[in-house]
C-alpha cells in the first residue's frame, strides 16, 4: 500500500480542488453530481483588525482604553476570568465589539456552549479578529460536510482549536484529500479527527507517508494500517525513525507484521506516555503472581493489556481471585476479559454462573472466554433463558447485578 502524496493536477481520488475567480478568492470544486457546499475564501488577512472607535488623540490614553475594553469584554461577553482575560489581552487589543460579537454569534449557531466557547477564547483570543463569515464559517462547514457533528467539532475545537488558524485551501483540504487516498471513507477520517486533530494540521509528507510506505514495504495489510491510522493516528504520526524502531521491536517479540495484533503492538510500545503506562502494568500484573512470561503471552494475545490503568486492573484480578477463585495466572491466557465491565458484564455474569453451579446445571470448570465473551443475547439464550424452568430467578440474578 504504497502511498503517493496527492499532486492537485495528477490525483483523480482528491475530493477538493480550487480555482481563482475574479476578485482574488478561491472557490473550492467538487466533482459533478456532488451535492456538498461549495465554500468560497478569500485571499485578504485572515485577522484584520476591526474598525477603530476609539478618538483619544493620547497614544497612552488610547492604548489604556483598548486594553481595559478588551479585558471587560472578554470577561462579559466570552466568560473569561479576570486573571485569564488579563492575559488573553496581551494577544489581542479590541476597540469596538463588532468583529467579536460576529465571531461569537457564529460559534454559537454551531453548537458550542458557553463553556466551550470560553475554552476555546483563552486558548486562541485572536480568533475574535477573523472575519467569521469569510474565514470561519468555511471552515465549519467543511468539517461538517464531511461527517463531522456539531457536537463533535464544538468539542475538538474547544480542545485544540489551532485548526481554525489554519488555511482551509492550503492545510486543511490537502490533509483530507490525503486521508481520503489512505482511508476511504469519511466515518474513518472522522474518527481519526477524534483521537486528535493533529491529522489534519502537520505536514503529512514528513512521517505519515514514510510510515505508512514502510508497513506497507513489512508485509502489514491495508486493513490493518487502516485500523491504526483510523483509532490510533498519533502511533503513525511519530518520527519515521523512532516508527521503524518500534515497527522493528515489535516483530522480535514475535508479532507478526499480517496480523492486527502487529499495529496494535507498535501503538502499545509508542510514545513515553505509553511505555510510562508499559512498566506500570507490568509492575501490576507481576504483583499478582505473573512471570515475565506470563506477561508477554498476554501481550501478544492483547496487545493493550499493557494499557490499562492500576485501578481496572486490580479491581477485575481481585474479584477473579477472591470471589470466582481462579487462578491469578489463568487470567494471562485470556487477557481480553480484563477489558470487560466489571459492574455491567463481570460480575453479572458470573453471578449467574455461581448459581448455576451450585444447583448443578452447569460443570464448574467453565472457561471465562465462553462466559465473557459472547454479545448479551447469545449469554442470555444459552446460561439464562435455558434454565428459566428449573431457575425462573435466574433472571432476577443478572438483571439485579446489571443494576449495580
Amino acid at each position: 500500500m504504497a502511498v503517493a502524496v496527492p499532486q492537485a493536477t495528477s490525483l483523480t481520488r482528491l475530493v477538493f480542488f480550487t480555482k481563482l475567480i475574479p476578485g482574488g478568492s478561491f472557490t473550492t470544486l467538487l466533482p459533478k453530481n456532488h451535492r456538498k457546499p461549495i465554500f468560497v475564501f478569500s485571499l485578504q488577512t485572515q485577522f484584520s483588525s476591526p474598525v477603530t472607535t476609539l478618538t483619544s488623540k493620547n497614544p497612552k490614553d488610547e492604548q489604556q482604553q483598548k486594553l481595559s475594553f478588551t479585558i471587560n469584554y472578554l470577561i462579559d461577553s466570552c466568560g473569561l476570568s479576570p486573571d485569564s482575560a488579563t492575559v488573553a489581552a496581551r494577544k489581542l487589543l479590541l476597540d469596538s465589539p463588532e468583529r467579536p460579537n460576529t465571531v461569537l454569534n457564529l460559534l454559537r449557531d454551531h453548537g458550542f456552549t458557553t463553556a466551550q466557547i470560553s475554552t476555546l477564547v483563552k486558548k486562541r483570543p485572536v480568533l475574535l479578529l477573523a472575519n467569521a463569515e469569510s474565514v470561519l464559517l468555511p471552515k465549519l462547514r467543511f468539517f461538517l460536510s464531511i461527517g463531522v457533528s456539531k457536537s463533535l467539532l464544538a468539542r475538538t475545537l474547544a480542545s485544540d482549536p489551532t485548526i481554525l488558524t489554519r488555511s482551509l485551501v492550503n492545510q486543511l483540504i490537502p490533509s483530507y484529500n490525503f486521508l481520503k487516498s489512505v482511508l476511504d471513507s469519511d466515518e474513518k477520517i472522522v474518527a481519526a479527527l477524534r483521537r486528535t486533530t493533529w491529522v489534519f494540521l502537520e505536514d503529512h509528507t514528513k512521517n505519515l507517508v514514510p510510515n505508512i510506505n514502510y508497513m506497507s514495504e513489512t508485509g502489514v495489510p491495508e486493513k490493518c494500517i487502516k485500523l491504526l491510522l483510523t483509532h490510533f493516528p498519533e502511533a503513525v504520526m511519530q518520527k519515521s525513525h523512532e516508527f521503524q524502531a518500534i515497527a522493528k521491536q515489535a516483530q522480535e517479540m514475535g508479532f507478526n507484521p499480517q496480523k492486527s495484533t502487529f499495529v496494535l503492538a507498535i501503538h502499545a510500545l509508542s510514545g513515553k506516555g505509553n511505555k510510562s503506562i508499559w512498566d506500570k502494568c507490568f509492575e501490576v500484573y507481576q504483583r499478582w503472581g505473573w512471570s515475565e512470561d506470563d506477561i508477554m503471552c498476554a501481550f501478544k494475545k492483547h496487545p493493550h493489556c499493557m494499557m490499562l490503568s492500576e485501578r481496572k486492573i486490580n479491581r477485575t484480578m481481585e474479584f477473579f481471585v477472591n470471589e470466582m477463585n481462579l487462578a491469578p495466572r489463568s487470567i494471562a491466557q485470556c487477557p481480553v476479559v480484563l477489558f470487560f465491565s466489571l459492574e455491567k458484564r463481570i460480575i453479572p455474569r458470573c453471578s449467574v454462573t455461581k448459581v448455576l453451579v451450585s444447583n448443578g446445571l452447569v460443570k464448574e470448570d467453565w472457561s471465562l472466554t465462553s462466559l465473557l465473551v459472547p454479545v448479551e443475547k447469545v449469554f442470555l439464550e444459552k446460561l439464562v433463558i435455558k434454565y428459566k424452568e428449573e431457575l425462573p430467578e435466574l433472571m432476577d440474578v443478572y438483571l439485579g447485578c446489571t443494576k449495580l
